[in-house]
């Protein structure tokens, strides 16, 4: 499976959470173990939303789960499908507040272990703007032999 492949399943299977998310698969490089998503922040991401000049101030929660999605992304277009990667543990450094609009986050391994991977994540406005940071701990769960076939 080469990279277009991983990029067109993450977007023809979306999960249900990266819907809600307002996530999108735009890169995908499964031999350095990264991808990139577009997120579209909605005033229904948002708080703040009666004094906040440009319509708000994304909630931090939505904000962590970009930057889980990458992550965890990350693992799963390594693996070809094979884990999943349910977190262990996660800090997120809010460095900018997001508004409505359109941010990248990008996830990476940083190290690939046995049963643990440890993953950091970045998170841009369209301009370039480092408005989060990341860093996970993941446990790598294979997936039944059953279960990926049935998904292919």
């Amino acid at each position: 499976m080469n990279d277009q492949e991983i990029l067109q399943r993450f977007n023809s299977y979306r999960q249900p959470a990266n819907t809600t998310l307002g996530t999108e698969v735009v890169e995908v490089d499964a031999s350095q173990g990264t991808v990139t998503i577009r997120c579209t922040a909605t005033r229904d991401h948002c708080h703040s939303i009666e004094w906040s000049p440009k319509g708000g101030i994304v909630q931090g929660g939505f904000v962590t789960g970009w930057l889980d999605t990458a992550m965890a992304h990350a693992c799963v277009a390594r693996s070809k499908f094979t884990v999943t990667v349910p977190s262990l543990e996660i800090k997120v450094s809010f460095l900018s507040p997001a508004h409505p609009g359109v941010y990248l986050a990008k996830g990476w391994i940083q190290r690939w272990g046995r049963t643990v991977a440890f993953l950091e994540g970045e998170l841009h406005d369209m301009a370039g703007k480092l408005i989060a940071t990341a860093s996970s701990t993941a446990l790598l769960t294979p997936i039944p032999v059953t279960a990926h076939a049935a998904a292919s």
